[in-house]
């Protein structure tokens, strides 16, 4: 696995490759006021009984909308407990200054959006559940035990998991994320003792009564190096001494094994951009994405349609002269590579080949499940058949698509 950054059109561009295939993408337009995972000291601006939320006040200039589900605080006995029981306004008041963490993307608004629109795309979402990612774990000071991600739903790997969830007797607060498995113990408290004190530090700065950013959250080079963390690196390639530093600093903390990978390198002018991208031969691969179709080895091929409400994904056969059931395995493994690729996010429904009887419907649903969806670094959940015979697909994204980022081809 190779890990290429890249910038274009003040973008920051990150691709993860395995033998010129490519695997991950992860994209930051600089203009991005509120990034995924950012935390603020905020100020509640107004309550919105209708909507049992609360619009937070993030910086001075950006307002983010705070859901009762996504609101924490302190028992009794000083123990963090989620809201939702009762109406927000029974836990935060306006004028309340809060800590909370930015659970979606935001670019700049246009001039005529209100601050105050109920519309939950118009504000970014934000949780006072804060988390702070690492490379093995995710430090959640907010929870009282030790557990596993829940994005891992492959049940051997869970079992592993939970085994060693029971040894970190130090740790109080940490999810483990997939790439824990096979790595030792000592490792996974070096980690959570770093996770531990940056919150501690983070703390101190929680005080005052202007709203502010703390502390950013991971950009495009540091989500893909966590999403990567159980694959085998080989090379991190930037162009950039900024990002030689960035990628160095990261790994220094987090991956000291992976210090040594990281190389400058200089890409001769070739009149593209994507200098970089283009040597090691994906910026095809890139534009691909913003077709709305996929072609399958097969002949079939896979139609991906956007629209406000969800995404709709056909599957044709085409030419294709193989049986309903194995052109839906082919097409269920590449739909899963294009719902990370895409960033595609929200309601997913797939309208596969009809198949012969529930048994094949099973075996398709399990294997999408598990098998082809299980990389996903974001929460992906297989409802099963509609009654429609539609496959019902729901994915938790951290950032906007791409095609929402961008609307126009690579040039």
């Amino acid at each position: 696995m190779d890990i290429l950054i890249e910038t274009l059109d003040d973008s920051l561009w990150v691709a993860a490759t395995n033998k010129a295939q490519l695997e991950g993408l992860e994209v930051d337009p600089f203009a991005e006021e509120v990034r995924w995972g950012t935390i603020y000291w905020a100020k509640v601006a107004r309550i919105d009984k209708s909507m049992d939320a609360a619009y937070v006040n993030l910086d001075g200039d950006n307002i983010g909308l705070l859901n009762n589900a996504d609101v924490w605080v302190k028992d009794k006995h000083g123990k963090y407990k989620r809201g939702g029981e009762k109406e927000i306004g029974h836990y935060i008041e306006p004028g309340d200054m809060i800590a909370v963490q930015a659970k979606s993307g935001y670019l700049p608004k246009g001039p005529d959006v209100d601050d105050y629109s109920p519309a939950e795309s118009k504000n970014p979402r934000v949780s006072m559940n804060i988390v702070l990612p690492g490379r093995y774990l995710i430090y959640a000071p907010m929870e009282n035990e030790n557990r596993v991600s829940r994005r891992i739903r492959d049940k051997k790997l869970r079992q592993r998991l939970m085994s060693i969830v029971s040894d970190l007797a130090g740790c109080k607060g940490c999810i483990l994320r997939a790439a824990a498995a096979g790595t030792q113990n000592d490792i996974l408290m070096r980690e959570a003792k770093i996770l531990a004190e940056t919150w501690s530090q983070l703390q101190e700065y929680f005080t005052g009564d202007d709203p502010q950013l703390i502390m950013l959250g991971p950009d495009a080079i540091q989500r893909m190096l966590g999403d990567m963390a159980n694959k085998q690196i080989d090379r991190i390639e930037v162009t950039m001494r900024e990002h030689y530093d960035d990628v160095e600093e990261w790994c220094e903390i987090y991956a000291p094994d992976l210090v040594t990978k990281v190389h400058m390198v200089k890409v001769s002018p070739s009149g593209s951009a994507l200098g970089l991208f283009e040597f090691n031969d994906i910026v095809d691969q890139i534009e691909d994405l913003f077709q709305p179709y996929v072609l399958l080895k097969g002949g079939g091929s896979v139609i991906i349609e956007q629209t406000a409400a969800l995404t709709a994904i056909d599957v044709n056969r085409g030419g294709d002269k193989r049986s309903n059931f194995e052109i839906n395995i082919e097409a269920a493994a590449e739909i899963a590579s294009q719902l990370r690729l895409r960033n595609l996010g929200g309601a997913i429904l797939v309208d596969f080949l009809k198949m012969k009887n529930k048994t094949e419907q099973k075996k398709l649903e399990e294997t999408l499940d598990s098998e082809f969806l299980s990389d996903d670094p974001c929460t992906v959940q297989v409802h099963g058949l509609t009654n429609l015979g539609l496959m019902e697909i729901t994915r938790h994204r951290r950032t906007p698509p791409l095609m929402e980022r961008f609307q126009s081809v690579i040039g």
